[in-house]
């Protein structure tokens, strides 16, 4: 079995293409496989590649396929048609977005929780200790923007904390701010606990104090009229499992 992962590069043209080009989103173009579209936060990306490997291993002639993004840019991309079979956001406003279609197939469930961290260079040329201390003058620093789930939730800690910052850019998902971080070209980006945790030495976290106050819930549901209807919910169910809760757990987050 292959896990093959696609980014949130392609265009919905591309994507509507695809629609019209395949029909049917559960058949793979080579050897009659049954595929499986996944579109999920950024942020579960390592946690995920691994449980679609879990997947595939207990399913034969299934491939997981996986779209990770910003959950506003995911969730609008399911609004305008694109074939996916499950939707993971990393907050409940997004996944708010698609109920309010009635795009999804059942109830969704909250399986993790994530809270905010600031990631520096190994080095920390800036000398960040606090949130307090990326306002400081010349700190160039990175969050997501105020649409993505850890742009809202940063707009929710300056608020907690009474700091106001100047980001020098705006990133459409944390994997991008946590990028940014790791070339040189921001001094300290605003990101996930899990995210600090998954870079390993490529980046120091510094833990912010009132993080228990802003608290993201990540919630799943398997989407309406998936052509894969059982299979999306098997996957729903084995995050929400005990092997799902295990690896999530490992990689940082908290549970619901």
């Amino acid at each position: 079995m292959r896990l093959r992962v696609t980014g949130l590069a392609l265009s919905l043209s591309l994507v509507a293409a695809a629609v019209a080009a395949c029909g049917d989103s559960g058949s793979a173009g080579d050897g009659g496989d049954t595929t499986l579209t996944v579109y999920a936060a950024s942020s579960l990306t390592a946690t995920f590649e691994q449980l679609g490997q879990e997947f595939e291993a207990q399913h034969d002639g299934v491939q997981v396929e996986f779209a990770f993004g910003g959950s506003s840019d995911l969730v609008a991309q399911i609004q305008q048609g694109a074939p996916a079979d499950v939707f993971a956001s990393a907050d409940t406003a997004n996944m708010d977005k698609l109920t309010a279609d009635d795009l999804q197939a059942g109830d969704p469930r909250d399986f993790a929780t994530n809270t905010l961290e600031i990631a520096t260079p190994p080095d920390d040329p800036a000398g960040i200790a606090s949130f307090a201390d990326l306002a400081k003058p010349g700190v160039k620093v990175v969050v997501c923007a105020p649409e993505v789930p850890c742009g809202a939730a940063t707009a929710q800690m300056e608020q907690v904390t009474g700091v106001t910052l100047d980001p020098v850019s705006e990133e459409q998902s944390v994997t991008d701010v946590l990028g940014k971080v790791m070339s040189g070209e921001a001094d300290a980006g605003v990101v996930y606990v899990t995210d600090v945790r998954a870079a390993g030495d490529k980046v120091a976290g510094v833990p912010i104090a009132q993080a228990d106050q802003v608290v993201n819930t990540y919630p799943i549901v398997a989407v309406k009229d998936s052509e894969n209807a059982d299979l999306a919910q098997e996957f729903v169910d084995l995050v929400l499992g005990a092997q799902g809760q295990a690896i999530l757990e490992d990689a940082g987050f908290g549970t619901p």
